[in-house]
């Protein structure tokens, strides 16, 4: 077993270590190693049952104590299925927002506004519960893909969003979604609005 401790991000803070071992130490018929790691990916893998990626038509947002998570909805067929959850802490959803706004608007810049989506017809707004007795989840989706950074491309008629870990020793892909330019201006606008309230729920209470 190697212990080896990833570089922090405010490398000011007072972080506790683990007493360190000299190189090569057994314990118990294992070696143990603690030393900083300065470690900063260029480019990361594609697994190859990724690399085709999967294409999805909306999403829905949920906001946990610590993490969000994002399902990434396919409804072009019945019954409408998850194609990929992504599981990300509230600051890399913060950078994913920022990165798709910096994106459309280079599209924009482009390819000029996305083509309006029609409102779906309905009597009344489901509950999320309502929605997801008629989602399809997949076993394999059940605990969702975390991702530490996202990396966003476009064309003149869709977005990729490739998700990544960046782990050592290599970064790699851990989700891989296209959507049409015409989905994305309502993810961005449901991201945003999830983030909105996960700051609104911290904020401190006002003193009367």
């Amino acid at each position: 077993m190697v212990a080896v401790t990833q570089p922090d991000d405010n490398p000011d803070r007072d972080v506790p270590r683990e007493p360190s071992r000299p190189p090569g130490q057994n314990d118990g018929g294992q070696v143990f190693y603690n030393e900083p790691l300065n470690y900063a990916p260029v480019g990361a893998r594609i697994p190859d049952r990724l690399a085709a990626g999967v294409l999805c038509t909306g999403a829905i947002v949920f906001e946990g104590p610590e993490e969000f998570v994002i399902d990434f909805v396919q409804n072009l067929a019945r019954p409408p299925r998850i194609g990929a959850r992504i599981v990300v802490t509230p600051k890399v959803m913060s950078e994913f927002i920022a990165a798709l706004q910096d994106n459309l608007r280079k599209y924009e810049q482009t390819f000029g506004p996305p083509k309006t989506l029609p409102a779906p017809r309905m009597d009344r707004q489901p509950t999320v519960q309502e929605v997801y007795d008629e989602l399809r989840l997949p076993d394999e989706q059940l605990s969702g893909a975390y991702a530490t950074t996202v990396m966003i491309g476009h064309s003149p008629s869709e977005f990729y969003l490739d998700f990544i870990t960046r782990f050592f020793p290599k970064a790699a892909v851990s989700a891989r979604v296209y959507m049409s330019a015409s989905q994305v201006p309502g993810v961005l606008a449901a991201l945003s609005s999830s983030l909105q309230k996960h700051r609104a729920s911290r904020q401190p209470p006002r003193e009367p």
